[in-house]
């Protein structure tokens, strides 16, 4: 299949906030090719959070257009978008989002559960991608007996468990020291060699500069690639000398 994996025409939110609306997303378009890395950045209030939503199929557009692998969501029912949004979308939090009284084998099996998976195949393939995460070591640990990097790294084996094509991640180093940080970014950047596409909210131009490309979103828009305005200017400068 080609074209853009996630593609957004024209996409705008609002939300009634007492008696005026407050347009938080503006008419933004957008394209993610499949097995892209892209960080969308932004300072706090850009509208990084609610473009992931949208992105994730948690919300919908006010007006404008959320393609997933060439089918129109619009046209879906809730109960359609859950089922794509499951099969299609893994994602990562700031906050890891375990469940506290759950191992971490048990806490990545859970989306195969929901899937309807057999217990003995996602209890193979949760420790399948408790491995590829660097954590087949902590399959039998709670939440609290690991370290925030331990606890990311298992919600990245969540998020993988369904062998979804694209990942998003909101903020996934936001709680984590720098040194932790990059070395969960290093797991994204495997991950996305090996062929995902890979989604990143962040504010941190640290982590932005390890994705290939970079959206930067201002007040509910997206804002012009001055890089590529850059580049481009200099080669139309080297061809005309």
């Amino acid at each position: 299949m080609t074209g853009p994996v996630v593609s957004l025409r024209a996409v705008s939110r609002t939300f009634q906030v007492g008696p005026a609306p407050v347009a938080v997303i503006r008419d933004v378009s957008l394209d993610v090719e499949r097995g892209d890395s892209v960080a969308i950045m932004g300072p706090s209030g850009s509208g990084k959070s609610t473009l992931m939503n949208l992105i994730g199929l948690l919300d919908r557009p006010t007006s404008g257009s959320v393609i997933i692998d060439s089918t129109d969501v619009a046209r879906l029912s809730d109960d359609e978008r859950s089922k794509l949004r499951g099969r299609r979308i893994g994602f990562v939090f700031q906050s890891y989002n375990l469940l506290a009284r759950y191992s971490a084998l048990e806490n990545v099996q859970l989306p195969l559960v929901y899937a309807g998976v057999a217990r003995r195949r996602r209890l193979h393939l949760a420790g399948q991608a408790l491995e590829v995460v660097g954590m087949a070591h902590r399959v039998r640990h709670l939440p609290s007996q690991m370290s925030g990097g331990e606890q990311q790294r298992v919600a990245i084996a969540r998020a993988l468990v369904c062998a979804p094509p694209i990942l998003l991640a909101d903020e996934p180093t936001g709680a984590l020291d720098s040194r932790t940080g990059s070395e969960i970014m290093e797991l994204f950047s495997f991950l996305h060699r090996s062929g995902r596409t890979v989604i990143i909210i962040t504010h941190d131009a640290g982590v932005a500069a390890k994705c290939r490309r970079t959206v930067r979103l201002q007040d509910g828009r997206i804002m012009p690639d001055l890089d590529a305005i850059e580049a481009d200017m200099a080669a139309i400068a080297g061809a005309v000398a």
